[in-house]
């Protein structure tokens, strides 16, 4: 404490004598202590501040036990002591008078140790005044100090719930803030309880400490007497100051919460624009009443929770549409395709970190094909897809792209075909959305897939030893950009998937990782396919569950496609395709198709028999009738095993054998298929024709 006007050693040497005018102009009163006599003479204002006349006061300390109390005094002794001990120059303390009505008042002083030559203290010389007005100014300043403290430390948590608050997308978000350590608990509050009004009742979605509720409360009415009914019916906070205020405003409640040793208690309705959607209570055992100021910083928080609350549930409430209109696009079901083990999965991205789902753009499908086979194999159409954007646009464009691919493949157009449409399709939907998307067309008798990309990424393939490897598919642009750009060609890969392997279709999201490369992600899904377990359905659940672990701000989308291992896939196997007129790549598809099936068919030395003789046919077929040709490459299993090919057409006119003459460059096709094949013929087909021929296949026996 810092003394005002005059201290201990701005005395005179010659004090009382000549006392200082300064001591009397700041009320102070002073003393001189001769240590070798023990003579403590006073001045006049000294002996005023120890309520004693002078008559009263003989000059040795003992005559002013009666002033000092024994605790002041006997710490007085040994604070002088300890100063003249330790060599110290002076010494201040605050100590209690008794005055001559019984009361006590705050005193000060402050004294000066004055020593010989040799270090002896012979003198101490010094001041006192009265310190109730002083220290009772401090401990208002520390009163409000401590509150100022208090109200910064209030609002800070305020701010800091607020803060926390504006990244909570869901109701249980909200909860959790509250809940949290760093949350209201900082309030003092010992219970914390929270319902919302649901059909003209409160549910209770929140209550704490743990073992705190109340049987009978978890649903209440409105009109029932409990506070929260109370601020919601009112739209007013309820602050509670004691125990006995909760006991008689609510004894049905208050019998079960006496276990809490709850002193007081804020109720605040949650309203969100003049409407209560809910309220919450704060419940405190270690405080009664509540200032203005925690009032209103209460009643600041109320109307912050209702706000994130009515955020979180109008959030809710979009996400259950945008998740309902995403599920009603995707396929209810996956079709049994006879030849293959199906798996499909879904995982909607986790968004900013939270635990709430958003929607995506991503899907699957399969879709069943015309020209299974008499085995019972069948040919299918695979399909994964990604729309750009995590909204229900994007859902809504994704669930037309499904349906217009699904339209396509099943017209029996090429893989090619059916992206190039999708792409104009989506185009022309006037959106500012694009899509990848990749698709495969199996037939599961052969083996034989083929497969189109369109800015997605590559498909993967696992062998029946356990090993995996990327598929590397020549791509175009995504669908919509390829449109726009007028770059609508799109290569098709072929591919032999062998008995027992697997074929994997995802979107990126399984393999994207913040900070990764994408070739170092499929490096990664490959190790993790090849390590999993055997069955499509486990593998899809392992790799869904890894992308879960890892959350992610993507979609994941999966598809799987194992071939059966059987022989029965390789008796009587039946391959088909559209050709149309006017698609520069259908024939080259065809070829593309023919070949690969045939060598699976295990007839790799007739293969350039049987392509060259076929797409002389589907030309022939193509050239002079006004449709298109469906080609058609059959395994016969009958008399020794055979492969034919039927080249199938709208028109009746039959083919004719000509000469083509030394400088001829038409006529020779039928010279062609006579010389190539074993045996041909022609077949009426209802209005049209089918031109089919068949080749030995012995090779096949010993595959």
């Amino acid at each position: 404490m810092v003394d005002r006007g005059a201290s201990a050693s701005s005395l005179p040497e010659d004090w009382p004598a000549h006392p200082e005018p300064i001591l009397a102009l700041n009320r102070m009163g002073g003393f001189d202590w001769d240590l070798d006599t023990g003579q403590f003479a006073m001045d006049a204002r000294a002996h005023e501040i120890f309520d004693l006349t002078p008559d009263e006061y003989d000059g040795n300390p003992e005559s002013l036990s009666p002033r000092v109390p024994p605790a002041e005094a006997l710490r007085l002794d040994t604070l002088v002591t300890q100063a003249i001990k330790d060599g110290s120059e002076n010494y201040g303390a605050y100590f209690r008078v008794r005055r001559r009505d019984g009361g006590l008042r705050w005193t000060h002083t402050q004294g000066y140790i004055r020593r010989d030559g040799t270090g002896r203290p012979r003198r101490i010389i010094g001041i006192v005044r009265d310190a109730t007005d002083e220290l009772r100014d401090l401990a208002a300043h520390r009163e409000a100090a401590a509150l100022d403290d208090a109200r910064r430390e209030q609002t800070n948590v305020v701010q800091l719930t607020t803060a926390a608050l504006a990244h909570a997308r869901t109701v249980k978000d909200v909860i959790d803030v509250l809940k949290d350590t760093h949350g209201l608990i900082h309030l003092g509050a010992t219970s914390l309880v929270m319902g919302l009004v649901e059909a003209g009742r409160i549910r209770l979605v929140a209550e704490g400490p743990q073992g705190s509720f109340v049987p009978g409360t978890l649903v209440t009415g409105i009109d029932e007497p409990y506070p929260m009914s109370e601020v919601v019916r009112t739209l007013t906070p309820r602050f509670i100051e004691s125990s006995d205020e909760f006991a008689a405003g609510y004894p049905v409640l208050w019998p079960h919460i006496t276990g809490l040793k709850i002193t007081s208690a804020a109720y605040l309705p949650l309203i969100v624009q003049a409407r209560p959607i809910g309220a919450m209570g704060l419940l405190y055992s270690d405080r009664r009443g509540f200032t203005p100021e925690e009032r209103n910083i209460l009643v600041a928080l109320g109307s912050s929770i209702a706000q994130s609350l009515q955020r979180a549930m109008f959030y809710e409430q979009e996400k259950d549409i945008a998740q309902g209109l995403q599920q009603a696009m995707l396929p209810r079901t996956i079709p049994s395709v006879p030849g293959a083990d199906i798996a499909v999965r879904y995982r909607a991205a986790t968004i900013g970190g939270s635990h709430g789902r958003d929607i995506g753009g991503d899907w699957y499908d399969l879709i069943p094909l015309p020209g299974g086979t008499p085995s019972g194999a069948g040919r299918v159409g695979a399909v994964i897809g990604d729309v750009q954007g995590h909204d229900t646009h994007a859902a809504a464009v994704m669930g037309q792209l499904r349906i217009v691919l699904r339209a396509y493949a099943s017209e029996g157009h090429t893989p090619a075909t059916v992206m190039a449409r999708a792409s104009v399709f989506l185009h022309e939907l006037d959106t500012d959305r694009f899509a990848t998307c990749l698709y495969a067309e199996a037939d599961l008798a052969t083996g034989v897939v083929q497969m189109v990309r369109a800015g997605h990424i590559d498909p993967l393939v696992r062998a029946t030893d356990g090993t995996c490897r990327r598929l590397s598919v020549p791509g175009g642009l995504p669908l919509g950009l390829s449109a726009e750009f007028g770059c609508l060609d799109y290569p098709v890969a072929t591919l032999e998937l062998d008995p027992g392997h697997t074929l994997l279709l995802c979107t990126d999201g399984l393999v994207e990782q913040p900070g990764t490369d994408l070739d170092d992600g499929m490096r990664a899904l490959a190790e993790l396919i090849a390590t999993g377990p055997d069955d499509v359905r486990e593998l899809a659940d392992r790799l869904i569950d890894v992308a879960e672990e890892r959350g992610g701000d993507d979609d994941v989308a999966l598809l799987l496609l194992r071939r059966y291992g059987t022989d029965a896939s390789r008796t009587g196997s039946r391959l088909q395709q559209h050709v149309a007129p006017g698609d520069p790549e259908a024939l080259t598809h065809a070829r593309h198709m023919i070949r690969a099936a045939v060598r699976s068919w295990g007839a790799r030395q007739r293969s350039d028999d049987v392509e060259l003789v076929a797409d002389e046919l589907i030309t022939n077929a193509l050239m002079h009738t006004e449709g298109a040709a469906i080609v058609t490459l059959r395994l016969l299993t009958g008399l020794g095993r055979r492969l034919r090919v039927e080249v199938e057409d709208s028109s009746s006119a039959l083919p004719r054998r000509r000469e083509a003459g030394d400088s001829g460059v038409s006529g020779r096709g039928l010279l062609l298929v006579d010389l190539l094949s074993d045996k041909w013929g022609v077949e009426a087909r209802g209005g049209g024709k089918c031109v089919w021929c068949e080749f030995g296949a012995a090779e096949a026996a010993h595959r």
